[in-house]
């Protein structure tokens, strides 16, 4: 699978509350959750970002709190993928979770800038550069992670093998 769009890009230390405001929590409307990422450091966000787009972050994307509605806002928003130098060990899972692809990469987020043009190849981790011609690489997932990520999230997967497996 292949991603590619124009990066946002934001520094280290980008907390669940930045990226996805408490005060929209007591919502489970994931457009709705969308309309609000990263509003607090970006209030452009939503109106710039195109399906496909891609988020670089720094280190320790996504600390915080513990709530799958941040990568859910991010998702939902457009993103086809986050890299970043470190993710916060709960967001790195959530993110799995829900199905939004996410990638390591201290070089690239290190390199990357807010506008460049980006390719992703998530079977080998190939993360490509289009506006600058450099390449860098990422640990891929292993195929059984890509699989729930292109599933849409673990329950969407879990479903689907169960549909596969009544099938027989």
């Amino acid at each position: 699978m292949i991603a590619h769009g124009t990066v946002h890009k934001y520094g280290d230390n980008v907390d669940t509350d930045v990226i996805i405001p408490a005060r929209y929590l007591n919502t489970a409307n994931h457009a709705e959750l969308a309309a609000h990422c990263m509003e607090d450091i970006d209030r452009e966000f939503t109106s710039k970002v195109k399906k496909g787009d891609i988020l670089v972050g720094g280190a320790n994307f996504g600390c915080g709190s513990s709530r799958e509605h941040a990568p859910i806002a991010i998702k939902e928003a457009g993103i086809s993928v986050v890299i970043a130098k470190t993710f916060a060990r709960i967001f790195y899972r959530n993110a799995i979770n829900i199905g939004l692809a996410i990638l390591e990469c201290p070089e690239a987020s290190a390199n990357i800038r807010g506008g460049d043009e980006v390719e992703v190849d998530f079977d080998t981790g190939v993360i490509t550069n289009l506006t600058k011609n450099e390449t860098y690489s990422a640990q891929p997932f292993p195929p059984f992670i890509q699989e729930i990520i292109a599933r849409g999230g673990l329950l969407s997967s879990i479903s689907e093998t169960r549909k596969q497996e009544a099938s027989k």
